[in-house]
């Protein structure tokens, strides 16, 4: 053991280690490391762009704007069937639902990914975008950003508080330098992932955030994203449409969310079978590619389409390569097609094998989602006339804002990334009657929702996110002494006697619990000897207040003990037989030594 004590303080990291903590803070330290989950987080996001860009110019070069290219049918399955292979052969690990997969290590693993989740989801995702798969690249980056932020804290023995921040920092780093928005990225990491915002976390994630969009800028030059000129003045008469366009993308949020939900429900019954899931999902997604080409890969250079055009002639560049092209006045239908089938395309790719995320398919919809919505609205003359390329990026926010639930994401990212601060109030507008609309029907984000059901949600509310992170493991007590219902009342006395606890459980022969014995509610009879051999255990044990299932959310592990007022309550598994018990004493005491490091600056 000693051996092992100083072989470890001789190493780099063990030295580096003492030395940091004698000259070094953990809040010093901590800002340090912030900048360089920065600069990695920005290297990942380029290269993940780099290598996308460089697989579709290598596969489409050829391809001819004025006929349909049947090769749409074959790159997406061949892409997706690549990256299966490369996920079950190489990684040997689930790394789809990228940003999902980083609240869940918040919420129930102390922050901790794993190691290859630096460089895992980079690779499959630019196989699967590359070859046309119709998802995204922003959430496998945030995985990567935050992975990077993980394993640092984690090389360096860092506590879990600090663990959280640096993963909140990855997340945000990699929107920031995805997008160059900075602000965008502080927000999300506090809209999506929950940190909450104190001074000690201010100031780590904004360096992470600054360091990210400027080696951006170093890479790829000072360009937005998206090149967007506004379209005329924002007047007070579109504040009516701006309203009903909100509700109009909240809906759509809506339908994204739910179609998804029930076409991930459809392949997941097809998980044991992997070769099914790529013919169906294969079949789905190159079908409608070759249909609609403008879901191929990302599709954000058909919204670029849309923000820039002025004309019909300019936006109906997006029927290039289509079965539409040179129908002009079908412009409208093939957008309320391509808005309508994304979420399929999105849903299949993943579904299928592929690898991405939701994050650039809901800009995606959204702005088809406000060119569709604008352009009905002109054509029938419902009201005062509303620019067709504003209301494009209002409803990229828009539509950001109800699938993540994060109403100021949308706002900001979309004024960072385009330069659109003329349009911050309606873009406002629209965020805030997106996200109380979709707020009706779904109360947790797509990235939430799913571990929302579990119960293993971290939350801004401080009381709640203690309990989520609190594990029964961590409490559960299983030195205990149990009887069985046909000992004698003398027996079961030497058993208090000798126990450590008034909890004693009452198990049959197969070890299934029956019942426990209440101490309080013996005592008139345990000091009596001559009944020593008249009662037993059967005679005199009391139900159980209330059972408590291994798996049981904390939450409802607290309701169940202020129901009871219970001292002590039985752990079950499925099969009723006895895990052990939790004290009430020491399940606060741990609650309120949590919330105090929770609540430490």
């Amino acid at each position: 053991m000693d051996t092992t004590i100083e072989h470890e303080d001789k190493s780099l990291i063990g030295r580096f280690t003492k030395w940091r903590i004698e000259h070094l803070s953990t809040r010093q330290f901590t800002l340090i490391l912030s900048f360089f989950v920065g600069v990695f987080a920005a290297i990942a996001a380029f290269f993940l762009h780099w290598l996308i860009k460089q697989i579709q110019m290598l596969l489409t070069e050829g391809f001819t704007i004025s006929s349909i290219n049947w090769l749409y049918l074959v790159f997406p399955v061949v892409g997706i069937y690549l990256t299966s292979l490369f996920i079950r052969h190489v990684v040997k690990d689930n790394i789809s639902h990228g940003i999902t997969r980083v609240l869940y290590a918040i919420s129930t693993k102390r922050a901790r990914l794993k190691g290859h989740n630096c460089w895992s989801s980079v690779i499959a995702s630019a196989i699967t975008i590359g070859f046309g798969g119709s998802v995204g690249a922003e959430a496998p980056i945030v995985l990567t950003g935050s992975a990077i932020g993980s394993n640092l804290g984690q090389l360096f023995k860092l506590d879990n508080r600090t663990m959280i921040l640096l993963v909140g920092c990855g997340a945000s780093a990699a929107i920031a330098g995805i997008y160059k928005a900075p602000i965008a990225g502080l927000v999300f990491t506090l809209e999506v992932l929950m940190v909450d915002l104190t001074m000690a976390s201010l100031l780590p994630i904004l360096i992470a955030c600054v360091t990210a969009t400027c080696f951006t800028y170093i890479f790829v030059g000072t360009d937005s994203m998206f090149t967007f000129h506004i379209d005329g003045e924002w007047v007070i008469e579109r504040v009516p449409a701006s309203v009903l366009f909100g509700i109009f993308c909240g809906m759509i949020s809506l339908y994204f969310m739910r179609t998804m939900t029930a076409c991930e429900n459809m392949f997941g019954k097809m998980k044991e079978r992997p070769y099914q899931r790529l013919i169906v999902g294969g079949v789905i997604l190159s079908s409608l590619i070759f249909i609609f080409p403008s879901l191929y890969g990302e599709g954000l250079s058909s919204v670029n389409i849309l923000l820039n055009g002025n004309t019909e002639a300019d936006w109906s560049e997006i029927l290039n390569n289509s079965l539409f092209y040179g129908h002009n006045n079908l412009l409208v239908v093939y957008v309320g097609l391509v808005l309508f089938t994304k979420v399929f395309a999105t849903s299949a790719t993943n579904g299928s094998g592929g690898c991405g995320g939701t994050f650039a398919p809901s800009l995606f919809i959204g702005g088809f989602g406000g060119f569709f919505f604008a352009r009905l609205w002109n054509i029938y003359n419902i009201g005062v006339y509303i620019p067709e390329k504003n209301f494009t990026l209002l409803g990229m926010a828009g539509v950001m804002a109800g699938v993540m639930h994060s109403p100021l994401t949308g706002i900001f990212l979309i004024a960072e990334i385009t330069g659109g601060y003329q349009l911050l109030l309606p873009l406002m507008i629209v965020c805030i009657s997106s996200y109380l609309t979709i707020n009706i029907f779904e109360p947790h984000s797509i990235y939430g929702m799913r571990l929302a059901r579990e119960g293993k949600l971290i939350t801004h509310h401080t009381d709640k996110s203690i309990l989520t992170l609190m594990s029964m493991e961590s409490i559960i007590d299983k030195n205990y002494t149990a009887v069985n219902p046909e000992m004698p009342l003398g027996k079961l006395v030497y058993v208090i006697s000798r126990s450590h606890t008034s909890f004693i459980p009452v198990l049959d022969h197969a070890g299934q619990l029956i019942g426990e014995i209440d101490v309080t509610k013996i005592r008139h009879i345990m000091f009596r000897t001559e009944l020593y051999h008249k009662f037993s255990v059967a005679q005199i044990m009391c139900p159980t207040p209330a059972v408590l299932g291994r798996n049981d959310p904390m939450e409802e592990v607290m309701n169940k003990f202020d129901k009871t007022d219970a001292t002590y309550l039985p752990v079950v598994d499925a099969n009723n037989e006895l895990q052990g018990f939790i004290s009430r004493t020491r399940m606060y005491a741990m609650y309120r030594k949590m919330v105090a490091d929770f609540s430490t600056e």
